[in-house]
């Protein structure tokens, strides 16, 4: 036998011969686990006076968790250099394509006295960008790029900046992202897949959505039609897509309208710019379009011209319900 057995055997024969420390003994065991259930009474009580503090002091209880061996917080993160967002006038940049096309600014001595007098002054047009920041609440830098884009343009082709802002506020009240349910795009609502060749230059159709690339190309469809029309009414109908129609569903007469009052605005005069009424018809209202020159000419394919005609008429219902 072995001595763990040995000593096993002499216990149990001592306990029978002394019964009364045997008694004791149980006594004792008894007394131990009374003091060890005060003990888990205590921690017990003491953990939800903790949590209570916990609870109704967030402060107290994050610096409990942050010193707990169960805590997943990690080191402080290095401080970071604040992001800072590029600027909106980075939007209204030209594409890489065509920076050179757009000019930083007229020099008054490049223009005729008739072109001079169709742009008018920095002061009128200044007005005229005052006026259209507030009617379509267009940020003012941002109206001043849309307004300086337009009348660089209207100065290239020898047309009325005037009509092409009234034609990008009755499209799209100004907003580049503009676009219909039939793919008319940008602020002048090009249908970029149909005049894709005069976005080949400035990045392709993608660049439809580029407010300098959609005003200029707006404006040279703009004034193609004018010039095949004869008349800015018939320019704006086939605008419109309603060349082969009787009536274009009042586009001509909106668009003249706001023409209308730029013309006014642009002379100094005090219109609200939340007017909805009609303008009163200057006097000298056909001076919209410059005198072509000789050699002006339809830059766009016959077939082209006539696929969009015709793809415009088919869709001219649905665009003229968005007006």
């Amino acid at each position: 036998m072995s001595n763990h057995a040995i000593q096993a055997s002499q216990d149990a024969q001592y306990m029978v011969q002394h019964p009364a420390k045997w008694t004791l003994s149980k006594a004792g065991i008894k007394n131990l686990l009374t003091a060890l259930h005060y003990l888990v009474t205590v921690v017990g009580i003491a953990a939800l006076t903790v949590l209570g503090a916990m609870f109704f002091n967030p402060s107290f209880a994050d610096r409990v968790m942050a010193h707990s061996p169960f805590s997943t917080a990690e080191a402080a993160p290095v401080p970071q250099k604040p992001v800072t967002l590029p600027p909106l006038s980075n939007l209204m940049q030209p594409p890489a394509q065509a920076v050179d096309t757009v000019p930083a600014a007229m020099p008054a001595t490049a223009l005729t006295a008739d072109e001079r007098r169709m742009i008018g002054t920095q002061r009128q047009q200044k007005l005229v960008t005052n006026w259209l920041a507030k009617r379509y609440h267009v940020a003012g830098d941002a109206a001043n790029m849309l307004v300086s884009a337009a009348y660089i343009n209207a100065k290239d082709i020898k047309l009325d900046p005037l009509l092409i802002l009234a034609v990008m506020a009755i499209e799209s009240s100004f907003n580049p992202f503009a676009e219909s349910p039939v793919g008319a795009q940008g602020l002048m609502q090009v249908m970029s897949k149909i005049h894709q060749e005069k976005f080949e230059d400035l990045g392709g159709i993608k660049a439809a959505l580029n407010p300098v690339a959609n005003i200029k190309v707006g404006s040279l469809i703009l004034k193609e039609y004018v010039t095949r029309g004869g008349s800015i009414e018939a320019g704006l109908k086939t605008y419109v897509g309603a060349a082969g129609y009787e009536s274009d569903g009042g586009y001509g007469a909106k668009v003249m309208s706001e023409y209308y009052r730029l013309k006014e605005v642009a002379a100094g005069k005090s219109i609200s710019p939340f007017a909805i009424t009609a303008a009163v018809k200057p006097a000298a209202s056909k001076q919209v379009v410059y005198a072509a020159p000789a050699t002006a000419s339809i830059t766009s394919g016959v077939g082209a011209e006539i696929a969009a005609s015709e793809h415009a008429k088919s869709n001219a219902s649905d665009k003229m319900v968005s007006l």
